[in-house]
């Protein structure tokens, strides 16, 4: 009983000793793979004198129910008694989900005037992590100024995290209580007095004291939010510790531009200046994002005395182009013997893509070939095209990105390929309308939302085209359909003065709609300009397979003045596409002609008489025929009827399409179906549940995916063969991490998409007594693990395990059996020990989610024997 007495008395010697210290803090976090993350956390302490508190190991708790002790990998002692302690440890989460990484630690630093009997109060910070596949990989910003500041009484003070963002995310600021046990909100924590106002600017990051009323430390936490397209995807509790006090001095005044912007590959440059009233010496420094990134900025430190200035330079490039604007703050130092003071100034810097070069445009009678230089910076993920049927001629301003929306541009395309630089509007396939002029603009977008400068203007007009084609028809809807009709008006639009005849007709012939490969395939010229019907019958043709687009170029085919009269006109056949559906057939349609079609009349095949009857029409693009039978074959074709707005041409103008077959199937796949997953680490079992889809009525099965690892493929490792089913037990062989994922099966063998991924790593396969009795009387005489042997000669690869004595002696040999059978015995003496408390170290290797990974162990060992001479 004594031996515990002082055991505990000790104990709270070392907790007591260990205590009133910590001042500010924060946790950061960058992301190494799928679910594997760097934790960073950065503790200020205090050095004064007396505090003898320090922390080589603090514990990290991950918000999966694990946590682990880690180990302060730098130390620097800075003025003003202030110690920056930094912990960094890799941790791979067990899935998708919101972790709450948390540190506490005894205990603030004594006379925080804000907390009430801060030096009891437990110091604690935490910073929250989203892993959510949907929003791609994350790190947490970076907090460039340190969480602690000194200034006066009566002045005005402002303090910003300088927080950057390596990913580009949003970020917003918000003031909460300073946090204590279980990073609950302090008891009667309380803002500190200000003459004015005290807040946050919730965009920028200031943090405004306006002004400060008696001198003190005082304490403020920040929450730093991370947003990306509207989400919250992190944020960051940071705790500041502020100390005022009274003095003459006056803090130096910078002076320099709030904000700016910059076409990347450009040099910007400007210049900082910082003045003292008192004359004293000032030292100006910048911090922020852009003396971070690769080819940074550049802005040496430089004293002067009264009075300093400086150039801010900085190179850009395209890899510096992102939407958010870069922060940089420019800080002045004075070294007034009294009290040194500081004055902080914001500068944001846009760097903003260069805008697309050399647009052109090339009409047809119906669409508009644009194309362009590829973007200089090849960061980009692609183009945005934008038209309007007039012309603005907009210059953008420096800092104006895009196209505002005042301006009622449409964004009509979207490249994804930034290789691609030649687009075709044909209106989505309907073609454009003649009597207008085409305005375009190109900019380039990025993957996190930002855009460049937009091109210049370009503006054209359609060409009318010389002969208007007013045919294109599968020549029988019903009978034959290997040739096609092709028929255009007789041309009298032109100058026959310098186009006198004879004329002549050249006909060419593409297939696809669009005229991108015209061959010539035939002449006209019996009959002159009156000859305008042509059959194409050639064996060339495959109706199924493609639309044709044609051409007929008319000649003055005169011997000596053989020239074309005006550019052609292109027109294609309509063409069918039939995608099959659940019972029905959807009908799509495509076509490239100048004319414009008010609506199409669609047939199907009777299966009696084989005959085409019309079965429905539409003015759109598709048509759903809809009450089939699954299996069966449907045979379709189609009647475009249409016109020229212009007086003088053939009305209505009727072409047919080719005759195309569909058979209706189910291919929608059911949803996903929800499912989570929780391990029994008991019956060694991960046991997954899941619901019946939201769609899909004819779930037949459910497919279960499986991989011991993160980062390996998933492997289908079973199926459940009843749709009311909704549970599935694993027994995993060497770990009971792993990762799943569920999908639902209908009756077509249709699979659903996952509806996530989820891994999990929550079980300790390992666990060692506290206590044994060596003493040969055969109960409980050898150290060995509580867990059943089955268990860790299953789970545990190995261990590494040495013992010591309370003097920090090693007194057994390491110990890499799992099973350890370790009979107290000196590793030197052979002898049995003595009573007392040892303790040990431990690194047990079991197969985790991202591999054979060691968990570091330490505890005591309670050994009672009575004495036994070695054997």
């Amino acid at each position: 009983m004594k031996k515990i007495i002082i055991l505990i008395l000790l104990t709270t010697v070392i907790k007591f000793s260990f205590a009133t210290h910590n001042r500010a803090g924060d946790i950061t976090y960058e992301q190494l793979s799928e679910l594997t993350y760097r934790i960073t956390l950065i503790t200020f302490t205090s050095i004064a004198p007396g505090v003898v508190a320090d922390r080589p190991q603090l514990e990290i708790k991950f918000g999966d129910n694990t946590s682990q002790w880690v180990n302060r990998i730098e130390k620097i002692d800075l003025p003003n008694y202030y110690r920056r302690n930094k912990y960094v440890v890799d941790h791979t989460f067990p899935g998708p989900g919101s972790y709450r990484i948390y540190m506490e630690d005894p205990n603030r630093n004594d006379g925080v005037a804000n907390i009430p009997n801060s030096v009891t109060i437990p110091f604690s910070v935490h910073t929250t992590l989203e892993i959510n596949p949907a929003i791609g990989y994350n790190n947490s910003p970076i907090l460039l100024n340190p969480p602690v500041d000194l200034f006066a009484v009566d002045e005005l003070f402002i303090y910003n995290p300088a927080a950057f963002d390596p990913d580009g995310d949003s970020l917003s600021y918000k003031l909460i209580p300073c946090t204590g046990e279980n990073g609950d909100p302090i008891p009667n924590y309380r803002l500190p007095e200000a003459s004015d106002t005290i807040y946050i600017d919730p965009l920028t990051g200031d943090f405004v004291w306006d002004k400060p009323t008696i001198s003190g430390i005082f304490n403020i936490a920040i929450l730093i939010e991370e947003w990306r397209d509207g989400i919250r995807i992190g944020s960051i509790d940071r705790d500041i510790q502020l100390e005022t006090k009274v003095t003459d001095n006056d803090p130096p005044v910078i002076s320099v531009i709030s904000q700016t912007c910059v076409k990347a590959t450009d040099t910007l440059m400007f210049n900082v200046n910082a003045t003292d009233v008192n004359n004293d010496m000032i030292t100006l420094s910048g911090l922020g994002g852009p003396f971070l990134v690769d080819s940074p900025a550049y802005f040496p430190e430089k004293t002067g005395i009264g009075s300093v200035y400086d150039r801010f330079t900085w190179e850009t490039e395209c890899l510096h182009v992102r939407k958010q604007p870069y922060l940089v703050v420019f800080r002045a130092k004075d070294n007034d013997p009294d009290l040194s003071l500081v004055d902080n100034k914001d500068v944001y810097i846009h760097i903003i893509s260069p805008p697309v070069e050399n647009v052109i445009l090339e009409p047809t009678n119906n669409s508009i070939k644009i194309s362009w230089n590829k973007a200089i910076c090849t960061e980009a993920e692609g183009y945005f095209i934008y038209r309007k049927n007039s012309s603005i001629n907009y210059i953008p301003g420096i800092c104006d990105v895009g196209l505002p929306d005042s301006l009622d541009f449409e964004l009509i395309a979207t490249i994804t390929d930034l290789n691609d630089t030649i687009y075709i509007d044909n209106n989505n396939e309907e073609g454009l309308n003649q009597g207008f002029s085409y305005c375009y603009y190109i900019t380039t977008f990025y993957d996190d939302g930002g855009e460049s400068y937009a091109s210049e203007e370009e503006c054209t007009a359609l060409v009318r085209g010389i002969p208007v084609i007013t045919n294109v028809s599968i020549h029988d809807k019903i009978n034959s359909s290997d040739s096609i009709y092709l028929a255009w008006s007789k041309p009298i639009e032109f100058d026959t003065t310098i186009a006198p005849g004879p004329y002549k007709y050249y006909i060419y012939r593409s297939n696809d709609l669009w005229g991108d490969y015209m061959e010539l395939i035939d002449s006209t010229w019996l009959k002159g300009l009156n000859d305008t019907i042509y059959y194409d019958k050639s064996s060339m043709l495959d109706l199924h397979s493609y639309p044709y687009s044609y051409k007929v170029e008319l000649y003055n085919d005169a011997p000596g003045n053989h020239f074309l009269i005006e550019s052609p006109m292109i027109a294609s056949s309509v063409f069918i596409n039939i995608k099959p559906d659940d019972n029905k057939l959807k009908i799509e349609v495509s076509k490239n002609t100048p004319w414009l079609d008010s609506i199409f009349v669609i047939y199907r095949q009777n299966s009696n008489t084989l005959l085409f009857d019309s079965i429905g029409i539409t003015e759109n693009m598709e048509y759903i025929d809809s009450g089939l039978v699954n299996g069966r074959q449907y045979f379709y074709n189609l009647k475009s009827v249409g016109y020229y707005t212009e007086p003088g041409f053939v009305f209505p103008i009727e072409n047919y399409s080719q005759k195309n077959s569909g058979i209706p199937k189910d291919t929608v796949p059911p949803c996903p179906p929800i499912f989570n997953v929780a391990t029994t680490c008991d019956s060694l079992r991960n046991e997954l549940y899941w619901e019946y889809p939201t769609c899909g009525d004819d779930v037949v099965l459910y497919n279960i995916y499986y991989s011991p690892f993160v980062d390996n493929e998933m492997q289908l490792i079973d199926s459940v063969n009843n749709a009311q089913q909704f549970s599935y037990f694993h027994y995993p062989e060497k770990s009971m991490a792993g990762c799943y994922y569920v999908t639902a099966v209908d009756s077509f063998y249709n699979e659903s998409d996952p509806y996530t991924k989820i891994c999990i790593d929550s079980c300790s396969y390992y666990e060692l007594p506290n206590v044994f009795s060596p003493n040969g009387d055969g109960i409980n005489d050898l150290f060995i693990p509580l867990t059943s042997e089955e268990v860790y000669k299953k789970f545990v690869e190995k261990i590494s395990m040495k013992i010591y004595n309370r003097w920090g002696q090693e007194v057994s040999n390491e110990i890499t059996d799992p099973a350890i059978n370790w009979d107290g015995r000196d590793k030197n003496t052979k002898k049995i020990l003595p009573d007392g408390v040892y303790y040990y170290v431990c690194n047990v290797f079991e197969y985790r989610l991202i591999g054979l990974q060691p968990r570091y162990l330490i505890g005591f060992i309670h050994l009672y024997s009575t004495p036994v001479n070695s054997k």
